[in-house]
This record gives structure tokens, C-alpha cells and sequence, in this order.
């Protein structure tokens, strides 16, 4: 389980543009992982959109923006396309990350139980140590919240 404070254990994920993305990928830059419930729904577009408009300024704090779900490669593709996303997607179908960085949930939808992502983000420094999350995400000012802490790092 990553654990604030501690060092990240790598991962290896199918990512967009028929990729594989791990954390060793990234050695000497930070890392923003967000975890998000369902492509092309409205607060996981906004969101993602949110990062993409921001994306230079991470850029020039020397951040990589990775979004997680557990939605499918051709799913991410279309939805990546669809909002001109300039970041990957990775794909995690079997849960490995999420059960990782401990983000599947029992939520209540539409008055059903149903398990699903918390949308929650993850901040990385550039020797792969877990700085900062953020669960039970609202998405209006998160970004700029994501992008003060990484200039504090």
C-alpha cells in the first residue's frame, strides 16, 4: 500500500498511445497520478480537462500528469482523442494500482452500493517518495491545489 512519506513501489501499466507506462519511467521528474471513477463522464472530463489546460505549468515544475481508470485501452483512446488530453491514460482492468494506492470504494449510486474509484490524486517527487494525496476529490480547484503543492516540493 503506498504510504505518504515512503517510497512508491513501481508499477507497469498499459497506457495510451500503445504504451507501457511504470513509475521507473519517470526517475527525476514528479509525478501526478489522479484516479478517476469512468471515462466521458462529467466530472472525470472536467477534471481531465482541468489538467490538460494546466498541463505546461506542470511542465515547467518538471511533472508528468498521469490519469488512471479502470476503463478499457480503446475507451481511453477515444476519450483522450475526444478531449485533445496532451497527457497518457493508463489502463488498470485488474485493479493492481488502485489496490495499490487503495482507491476502490463501495459508493452509493443512484441509491445502489456499487464499488468504484474515489477519485483521488497522488503527488510523486522525482525520487519515486509518495509527497501528497488528495481522496474524495471535488474537482473545481483541484488542480491549482495539485500544482502549489508541487511547487513547494
Amino acid at each position: 500500500m503506498a504510504e505518504t512519506g515512503k517510497k512508491v513501489k513501481n508499477f507497469k501499466l498499459p497506457a495510451t498511445g500503445d504504451k507501457e507506462i511504470s513509475l521507473d519511467d519517470f526517475k527525476g521528474k514528479n509525478v501526478v497520478l489522479y484516479f478517476y471513477p469512468k471515462d466521458s463522464t462529467p466530472g472525470c472530463t472536467t477534471e481531465g480537462q482541468d489538467f490538460r489546460d494546466a498541463k505546461a505549468r506542470f511542465t515547467r515544475q518538471n511533472t508528468v500528469v498521469l490519469g488512471v481508470s479502470r476503463d478499457s485501452l480503446k475507451s481511453h483512446e477515444n476519450f483522450k482523442a475526444k478531449q485533445k488530453f496532451n497527457f497518457d491514460l493508463l489502463s488498470d482492468a485488474e485493479e493492481k494500482l488502485c489496490n495499490q494506492f487503495d482507491v476502490i470504494k463501495m459508493k452509493n449510486m443512484y441509491g445502489k452500493q456499487v464499488r468504484g474509484i474515489e477519485r483521488s490524486t497522488f503527488l510523486i517527487d522525482e525520487k519515486g517518495v509518495l509527497r501528497q494525496e488528495w481522496r474524495k476529490v471535488k474537482v473545481k480547484g483541484h488542480v491549482d491545489e495539485v500544482l502549489e503543492a508541487v511547487k513547494s516540493l
